[in-house]
């Protein structure tokens, strides 16, 4: 009896064993808790773009709107390479606007917004060189290098076009000299580091770029400095 049970175990095992594939459709076994689930077969899907291309991608734009501009205002562009780089290139640099176009464009803001357009001018000096395409490294835009989310607040649509460009910086300069209540040290020093690294300050905050341009401006605008970085150097009627 005990030799026909283990003929039969060792036939049903056999017979196990030599068992076909299961048919196309037919439902996996199930797994059993402890044992490993099999792994997916890898995607084939294209990896998303590097910050290398997404840059380069991002400077083709800007080349090309820059290109746009320009035709527009019948400036002079420096060549633009097209030789592939190891690293992204620099937006290009164009010439500064001729004085006979960039002084219409700040009387014009200044009397808007009753500024002293010595001091428009000057600030357009320091932050662009009168380059209406200047693309700082951290994205400020043309002739007063606004921010892209703070030309969006002031309603520019192109913040490349000069026009624009000047009288939203007029306007965000006269707004912050506002809120500092003529205080013209402290309204510089927001326009370069930001309101809410001044308002932490109490003043024009220790960064050593923040003073030098207050003072470059000031300086270029003729306007007397204090001594002391607490005194408020005032700002000058508007002739």
């Amino acid at each position: 009896m005990v030799s026909v049970l283990l003929l039969g175990s060792a036939a049903g095992l056999h017979a196990q064993a030599a068992a076909p594939p299961a048919a196309a459709g037919a439902h996996p076994a199930p797994v059993s808790p402890g044992a490993p689930r099999p792994q997916p077969e890898p995607s084939h899907t294209k990896p998303p773009p590097t910050a290398a291309e997404l840059q380069q991608s991002a400077v083709a734009q800007q080349r090309a709107a820059i290109r746009q501009q320009a035709e527009t205002l019948g400036l002079r562009l420096m060549p633009l390479d097209v030789a592939p780089r190891t690293e992204p290139a620099e937006p290009p640099d164009c010439a500064p606007l001729e004085d006979s176009l960039a002084q219409p464009l700040i009387d014009q803001a200044a009397g808007a917004e009753s500024l002293d357009p010595k001091l428009l001018r000057a600030v357009m000096e320091q932050e662009s060189g009168f380059r209406p395409c200047a693309v700082s490294p951290k994205g400020a835009l043309g002739l007063m290098q606004l921010m892209p989310q703070t030309a969006a607040g002031l309603g520019v649509a192109d913040p490349l076009d000069p026009k624009q460009n000047v009288a939203a910086g007029a306007r965000y300069l006269k707004q912050l000299i506002e809120k500092y209540r003529g205080d013209l040290r402290q309204a510089l020093g927001a326009y370069n580091a930001g309101p809410n690294t001044v308002d932490q300050s109490g003043g024009v905050p220790g960064i050593e770029e923040t003073r030098e341009y207050v003072a470059a401006i000031l300086a270029k605008a003729g306007i007397q400095q204090a001594d002391t970085a607490a005194a408020p150097a005032k700002v000058p009627p508007s002739p």
